[in-house]
């Protein structure tokens, strides 16, 4: 299979398509209750399929899958304007930031990496998923 050769200037069919991303989880009434409720973002449900409706108009598109496995890797980052303020706020709803002692990677006690970059927190939705909220100022 060859690469397609574009001339110069062309623009690739994908250019304008508002592309969003998904990821799977084992139960959808338990991602629905996480991300609407606890989460508190605006979720809609159609056809066994949930759309988280971001802030800036951004859309994920929540699956079921049977053999679902968590990803291993942050799936979504909110930004906030305070991680302190916030993860203060989300543990209240019952959320539990992970807490990491490697070698590059040491959260403190409530979960937050304050080690360079951003100050960051991260934590699981029901199905395992890896979430992270980060400031941003």
């Amino acid at each position: 299979m060859s690469t397609p050769v574009f001339e110069a200037g062309s623009k690739a069919m994908l250019e304008k398509s508002k592309a969003f991303s998904s990821s799977s989880v084992n139960d959808i009434p338990k991602a629905k209750e996480f991300y609407s409720r606890t989460l508190g973002l605006d979720v809609s449900e159609s056809n066994d399929l949930l759309s988280l409706h971001l802030a800036g108009g951004t859309t994920v598109l929540i699956y079921a899958k049977p053999n679902h496995s968590p990803a291993s890797f942050t799936i979504l980052n909110f930004p906030v304007d305070s991680v302190d303020k916030t993860v203060d706020d989300l543990t209240k709803r019952g959320v539990r930031f992970e807490i990491y002692n490697e070698p590059n990677l040491k959260t403190d006690e409530r979960g937050v990496f304050r080690g360079g970059g951003p100050v960051i927190a991260w934590f699981k939705d029901p199905a395992g998923n890896i979430l992270s909220i980060l400031e941003q100022k």
